[in-house]
This record gives structure tokens, C-alpha cells and sequence, in this order.
């Protein structure tokens, strides 16, 4: 148990430092190309990503990740699994592409724009193919691989991408960039899966196996048809629409709304196999985690969100340049969102933990749905704030209606979490206020230490937040310890 333990932690450690060290750099080098690519290069470059990432989900259909539960059960038959599913994935992939060429070139873009899309096509196979071939280590509880991979590749694409855009090679040449992370990624997956494994790679097509494959995998296929929809459907309208500058803009708030979502993710990863123990063996545990995993992560996120709203002038300026300014009141509308992606994580993993994943993916349905409504509505009348409100109207309904679902699975402390979320709320609010107040007397990277200062004086002060919520917050961030944060505090209030 110890040595299982042990194995967990290592692999958090692996997949967290990686994960936050690919998005810091993925975040850098958003920058270079939105200064050195220009408002309406950087939209087209967003739109062409977007456009086949939505694709790319007709590639897996959840396949990977049932191939890392099945695997994880039967290790023996992990080389099985492994060829069925790239066969199927072989067929589905030449399908996926060609409906990409079809669909792009029945919208009517210009050959530039499809060449990028034929590019990032081929970007979409490869790291659809590379996504397997990790799930088959992930199975075997092994991350370090694909740690290093994730890592590498990002510094390949930055290094390739950089010396395009310097030398202001044409647009494409950042495809290109991609395609030599996606390469590396292909044959060190592949590689070390012979050399490290007993596994071969081979395209096999077992039709009983591949039907009972496909069953398990409808869930997660209908979820990331959801999210992929949800997520990059706003930036093609857009596109389509109204013009690559509107894209350029809207890019921008979009990164700087997403960039801290691995935070919730490694809460979620701490929290969920609490939760599904706590299912089956301890009803009151279960909802004490989900209590405090939602606190901890209001705690985290509402300050974020009101210090980017009263910082979003000089970030955006001073990070992308003025001719950006137009993203500041998109992202000053969508940054709010990012409170909902936060408190969304948890009541998702109780949500799969206790069985009812197709509750959470019929919710997500839901949310898209409206997305697309509002997407439709709004963008041709307002633009790029058109596609920041439908994503914070959208968001709020997801969490909402998540929060009502939970409720019928454990019966909360609403006075615990509501009471939480007002001093919360109030703290930030305060801090927001003083931010905006010293804007024009102190340069704007000081105000970020005084923010953080006053939220969080103001919330010990308000008894908001004690001492010990601060060390297990740094706790919920290891597997092994997601148990020891609960400590029972939201029976006292």
C-alpha cells in the first residue's frame, strides 16, 4: 500500500510540474505570436486551432480513456486493447480529415486559411495517436513519459515557432511549428512503448471487442463532443462571422480566462478517488470533501477573477500591446467565468464518482446547447463580447444546475458554502475596489502583492478562511493526502 501510495504521489508530481510548466510556455509563446503575428494573424492562427480541434474529438470518441481504465484492469490485455483501438481509430481518423477538408472548403475560405487547416488536420491525427499511446502508460500508472513528452514538444513548437516568427515566415509556418511538437511526441510515445513495455503497436480489428469497446466509450465521447463544441465553437462563429480581427481579440481574453485551469484539474485528481471511496463506504465523508474542495477552490478563484477585472487594462497592454485594447472588456466580461469552471470541477468528479456520469454529460449537453443559442445570437449583434457573455451565461447554467444535482446526492451545508462564497465575495470585492482605486498612482505589477494582501486580511478578519485551510489547500494538491483535509470546519459554521 505504501509502495502504491508512493507511486501516486510520484506520478501527481510528474503530470502537475509538467502540466503548469507546458501551459506557462504555451502561455509565452501566445504572446510572441500575438505581437509578432499581429491582431488579425493571431485570430486566423486561433481559428484554424479551434476549427480542428473541434474535429479532433470524431478521432477518439472517448476510446483513450476507456483504454486507460481497461487497461489499469486487465494489463495483460493492454497490446489488445491497444490495436483495436488503433484500428478504429485509423478508420475514424481518414474519415475525421476528410470531413475537415469538406467542411472548410465549403465555408469558403481563402486558400491560405485552408492550407492552415490542412496542416493542423494532420497535427489533429498525430496527436490524437500520441494521446493512446500514453493512455496505455497512464494504464500502467506511469506518467513520467508523458511528462517528459508534454514538455519537450512544447519546447520544440516554441523554438520552431519563434524562429518563424522572427524571421516573419508566412502564417502556416506556426502549423508547422506544431506538427514537429506533435512528430517528437509520435515516435517517443511510440518508441518507448517497445522498449519499455511488452505492448506493440498494430491496427487489429476485432469486431465483438471494438463493439464492447465503443459501448463503454459512448459516455466520454459524448462529453467531449460537449466540451470541444463549448469550448471553440464561439472563435469559428466568430471567424465566419464577423472577421480574423474579432478572433485576435477574443483569443486573447479567451487565454487569459483559461490559463489557470489546472488548478481546479489538480484538485479534481487530489478529490476524486476520495470521493468514490466515500460512495461506497462513508456518506458523510463524502460530503464533507465535496464541501471543502468547493470552498477551497472559491477561496482561489474569486480573487483571481476580481483582480484580472481590475487589472485587465495594463495586462492586456503591457502583455499583447495596444493594439489589443479592444480585448479589454471581453476579457473583463469573461474572466468572470473562470469562477464557474472552478466550482464546476468538483461538483463533476462527485458527480462520475457516484455514478452518475451521464447526468454530468446530459448537464454539459445542456450548457452547450445554450452556448450555441446565445453564440448564434450575440455575435453577430455584439461581436467578440457577444462570444464573453454566452460563455459566462453558459458557464453560470452549468454550475447551477450541477450544484442542484449535487444537492439530491448529499445534502450539503448551504449555510456553510453560501455564507463561505458571501465573505469570500465581499473580501475580493473590497480588494477589487482598492486595485482600481491605486491604478493610477502604482505601476500595476505591485498592485498584484497588495491585492493578495488585502483579500486575504480582509478574509481572516471576516473569519472567512483560517490558518489551517491554507495548509490543507497545499494538501488537496497530492493524491494521498486528499483525505487529510477534512477536518469537519464546515459543521461549525
Amino acid at each position: 500500500m505504501a509502495q502504491e501510495s508512493g507511486k501516486i504521489a510520484r506520478n501527481t508530481i510528474y503530470l502537475t510540474i509538467a502540466t503548469v510548466g507546458q501551459k506557462v510556455l504555451a502561455f509565452l509563446y501566445f504572446i510572441l505570436i500575438a505581437r509578432l503575428a499581429g491582431v488579425e494573424g493571431t485570430g486566423k492562427y486561433f481559428f484554424v486551432v479551434s476549427f480542428t480541434t473541434i474535429f479532433s474529438i470524431f478521432v477518439d470518441l472517448g476510446l483513450s480513456s476507456v483504454l486507460i481504465r481497461e487497461t489499469a484492469k486487465k494489463r495483460e490485455m493492454a497490446g489488445k486493447y491497444l490495436g483495436n483501438i488503433l484500428g478504429a481509430k485509423f478508420v475514424l481518423g481518414i474519415f475525421t480529415y476528410l470531413a475537415v477538408i469538406i467542411a472548410i472548403n465549403v465555408m469558403g475560405y481563402p486558400s491560405v486559411t485552408k492550407l492552415m487547416v490542412y496542416l493542423s488536420g494532420i497535427v489533429m491525427l498525430l496527436d490524437s495517436f500520441n494521446v493512446t499511446f500514453y493512455a496505455v502508460f497512464r494504464g500502467h500508472q506511469n506518467l513520467k513519459y508523458e511528462s517528459i513528452g508534454v514538455v519537450v514538444s512544447e519546447i520544440l513548437i516554441i523554438a520552431v515557432g519563434g524562429v518563424s516568427l522572427v524571421l516573419y515566415a508566412p502564417l502556416y509556418f506556426l502549423l508547422l511549428a506544431l506538427m514537429s511538437g506533435s512528430i517528437f511526441n509520435f515516435f517517443f510515445s511510440s518508441i518507448l512503448l517497445w522498449k519499455k513495455t511488452e505492448v506493440r503497436p498494430c491496427l487489429c480489428f476485432d469486431k465483438t471487442l471494438l463493439v464492447s469497446l465503443f459501448k463503454i466509450a459512448y459516455p466520454f465521447a459524448l462529453a467531449g463532443i460537449f466540451v470541444k463544441v463549448y469550448s471553440y465553437l464561439d472563435s469559428v462563429l466568430l471567424s465566419k462571422m464577423v472577421g480574423d480581427a474579432a478572433v485576435g481579440f477574443w483569443s486573447v481574453a479567451y487565454k487569459l480566462t483559461y490559463a489557470f485551469q489546472f488548478i481546479p484539474m489538480a484538485f479534481a485528481a487530489a478529490a476524486f478517488p476520495a470521493m468514490s471511496a466515500y460512495f461506497v463506504s462513508d456518506k458523510t465523508m463524502l460530503r464533507k470533501t465535496f464541501e471543502r474542495v468547493l470552498f477551497y477552490l472559491a477561496i482561489l478563484v474569486v480573487p483571481i477573477a476580481f483582480g484580472i477585472f481590475s487589472l485587465a487594462e495594463p495586462l492586456i497592454l503591457k502583455l499583447y500591446g495596444t493594439s489589443y485594447a479592444a480585448s479589454v472588456l471581453p476579457l473583463q466580461v469573461a474572466i468572470f467565468t473562470l469562477i464557474f469552471i472552478f466550482l464546476n470541477y468538483p461538483i463533476g468528479s462527485l458527480l462520475n464518482a457516484t455514478d452518475r456520469q451521464m447526468t454530468n454529460t446530459a448537464i454539459m449537453g445542456v450548457s452547450m446547447a445554450l452556448n450555441v443559442v446565445l453564440n448564434v445570437i450575440l455575435i453577430p449583434r455584439f461581436s467578440y463580447l457577444g462570444a464573453a457573455i454566452s460563455t459566462v451565461i453558459s458557464h453560470t447554467l452549468l454550475f447551477v444546475i450541477g450544484l442542484i444535482f449535487a444537492g439530491r446526492i448529499v445534502a450539503y451545508n448551504k449555510k456553510f458554502i453560501f455564507t463561505a462564497l458571501f465573505k469570500i465575495i465581499i473580501s475580493a470585492g473590497v480588494m477589487s475596489a482598492l486595485i482600481i482605486y491605486l491604478r493610477p498612482f502604482v505601476y500595476w505589477i505591485f498592485l498584484v502583492p497588495i491585492g493578495a494582501a488585502v483579500y486575504f486580511s480582509l478574509l481572516f478578519l471576516f473569519r472567512g478562511m483560517e490558518l489551517r485551510d491554507v495548509k490543507n489547500i497545499f494538501k488537496a494538491l497530492k493524491k494521498e493526502e486528499a483525505v487529510e483535509m477534512i477536518d469537519g470546519r464546515s459543521e461549525k459554521i
